[in-house]
Formats: C-alpha cells, structure tokens, sequence
C-alpha cells in the first residue's frame, strides 16, 4: 500500500450534524489546528449556501495555510460557479449513483447522470479548481454502472472520485471488494466516504485503503450526518499501528483537537472514547493494574505518549491488593497485608455507594480506620 491522504471533513460533513454550527471565528480556529498538525487537505464549506458562507470559506483560504483546501458542491453550473468565488484549490461536485437516489429523488435516470459530469466536470476545470467526483450512495450503486461514471469522470478531465458509503450499509469486507474493483478499473484517485450507522466508518475507511483508496475523508471526533464519518484520530492511528502507515498528522495534537470540535460543535466526547477519551488509558481492574505494573506492554497496545498522554490507575470495585499497596506507596504510607485487603475492601463499598474511586480524603480515612482496626485485633 501506498501512503494515504487525510481529507478532514469537519468544516463540511462535520458541520451537517444535526443542531451544530461553527462560528466563523470557531471555523477558522479548527483550520488552523488541523493545518497545524498536517493534515493535508480539508473540506471547508458548501459555497452554494451563499454570501455567508463564501466570506467564511475565503476567509480560511486567506490564512494561507499549507493543507489543499477542497469545497462541496452539487454537480450542477450554479454550485460550480459558487465554488469558483473561493479561490479554493479543489472541488467536489456530487451527484446520485445509485437507481433509488436517481429515481426517487433527482427523478433522472442513469444518462441524464452521465451526462451532468461530461458537461460540468470541465466547467469547474475552466474555473481553475481540480475536480474529485463524489459518487452519492456509491454502496447501493450497480458495479456496473459505477464503472460507466468512472471513466465518464476521467475521460471529463477528474482527478478523483470520492465512493461514498452514504448511510453506512456495507462492513469492511464489502468495502474492500468494491474499492479492490473499482481500483482495477480506474487510475483516478479514489477517496472513501464512510458513515458510521453501523458503527463501522473507521472500519470500512481501513479496508478501503487497504483495497487501494488514496484518499480518506475523515471527522474529528466522528461528527457528521446522522451517526457520523469516519473518526479521523480513528483512522490516523489505525493506519499507524495496523498497516505502518504514515499520514503526516502530529498525533500528539489529536486530543487538543478534539477538544476544540467538541466545545465548538457541543457534542462533548464520551470518555470511553477510543483514541481521544478521557478514560481510554485509565485501569481501574486488578489483573490490568498489576500486569501494568510488572511491564506496560502487557495492557497497552500502543504507548499513550503518542498522543501526549499517559495512563493511569484508580482504585475501584475491581481493583486488587497490589493496585491498593502501589497507590499508598506513591502517597508515602505502606500497608501490611492485612491493612491492605481491609483498606480494599473498603474502596469496594465505597465505589459501589458513590460510583466513584475514592480520593486523596477517602484513602487517608482508610488508612486511619485500618490502622484503628488492626490495633484492636491486637
């Protein structure tokens, strides 16, 4: 596999959540950040949303950042020429491929389709924007005919096609299979669009790049249409430790980034999380904590350094004798082995009363009351 690029979506797809809306100033803060840590090409806007948007749009381009900035629009003149206002480097121009989005929405049929790309696709080119080709509900689309649009796509002068799994139907097998074909038949950039309704996006968006995808749309933080895209601190670590994939992105910026989304978009991020959660290299068990102990390797599968974290331990229901001893150590105050299962015993009860580990009060109180204990079965 070749190397992969990152096309952040956030400012586009992430931004369709529905009830969020960035600010301007969040709009070009959450550019910033993202060009920051490399990400190389972002989706900004949806020009065609009019004057507004446009101002935002050029606004990020005026930053003069170093990632390609792309803008959404529909395979029509009105939203190329929208595009065109941006002075933005790349556009994708999005049209229906599949029989029930043709039918029962545009209510146009497969040439009508064909012929949209063969008219417009040049049209943006004489505007001076590269073209990727969004293929809307590529994964209900007859093969086929998906290969027609394709060469109707390069034969029109695109770089790219963008396959899009628009309600999140396929797993990563039927992903890879279709990317596999679709990479067979064409020598265009293909980039995979994943949602996430079967909580499989960051899944297919891997297979799809193993099958030869060039391109990843990707969210910080899984925002986007309905259950959301692809996660892009999913995607980005994915290929790091499964397939030794570089993408460029500083992950050591993954979670300051995805605090800035979550605050603009008000979608706060679960703790269990992967990636990016609060509590995702916290253990609280006590064969984690105890293998955590002896050696690291035997509970991480990757270092939380990556992405400027560390783990740690707390003390609750599941929590062992030798998670007890180490967490008084590192206080200054030692337990015998009978101080040590009382002082357990007591965390137990307190995180089942309280639903929560005990703090700095809590263990000292222990202590006092193991020692006062312990001194009466003397």
């Amino acid at each position: 596999m070749t190397r992969v690029t990152i096309n952040d979506t956030t400012l586009r797809d992430g931004e369709q959540t529905a009830g969020v809306a960035f600010t301007a100033e969040e709009k070009l803060a959450i550019a910033r950040s993202l060009d920051e840590m490399g990400v190389p090409e972002m989706e900004i806007g949806i020009p065609v949303m009019g004057s507004a948007e446009i101002e935002i749009i050029r606004a990020i381009v005026n930053l003069k950042l170093r990632a390609k900035l792309m803008v959404w629009g529909r395979m029509c003149e009105k939203d190329i020429r929208a595009a065109a206002r941006c002075g933005i480097d790349f556009v994708n121009l999005s049209l229906p491929v599949s029989d029930i989005h043709l039918k029962n929405k545009l209510h146009r049929d497969r040439a009508w389709a064909l012929a949209q790309i063969k008219e417009c696709v040049p049209m943006a080119l004489e505007h001076g924007m590269q073209v990727s080709v969004g293929c809307e509900d590529s994964s209900r689309a007859d093969m086929a005919y998906l290969f027609e649009v394709v060469d109707a796509a390069q034969s029109a002068g695109a770089r790219r096609v963008r396959f899009a799994d628009t309600l999140g139907v396929l797993d990563p097998f039927m992903t890879w299979r279709k990317i596999h074909e679709l990479r067979m038949n064409t020598d265009l950039e293909i980039e995979i669009h994943a949602h996430n309704d079967l909580g499989l996006a960051t899944a297919n968006t891997l297979a799809a790049i193993h099958a030869g995808a060039t391109h990843a749309n990707t969210t910080v933080n899984g925002l986007g249409e309905r259950a959301g895209n692809a996660a892009m601190e999913e995607v980005v670590m994915g290929l790091r430790h499964l397939y030794a994939m570089n993408t460029g992105v500083d992950t050591a910026h993954l979670v300051d980034v995805s605090k800035l989304v979550a605050e603009a978009s008000g979608r706060m991020v679960a703790p269990n999380k992967s990636i990016v959660g609060s509590a995702v290299f916290t253990h609280e068990s006590g064969i984690h904590v105890d293998g955590l102990l002896k050696n690291v390797l035997n509970y991480e599968g990757f270092s939380p350094s990556e992405l400027g974290r560390r783990h740690r331990t707390v003390l609750g229901k599941h929590s062992g004798v030798h998670a007890v001893r180490d967490a008084y150590d590192r206080i200054g105050l030692s337990l015998s082995s009978e101080a040590a299962h009382y002082v357990l015993e007591r965390i137990r009860r307190h995180a089942v009363q309280t639903k929560n580990s005990p703090g700095a009060k809590e263990l000292a109180e222990f202590y006092i009351e193991s020692t006062y204990c312990n001194d009466l079965s003397l």
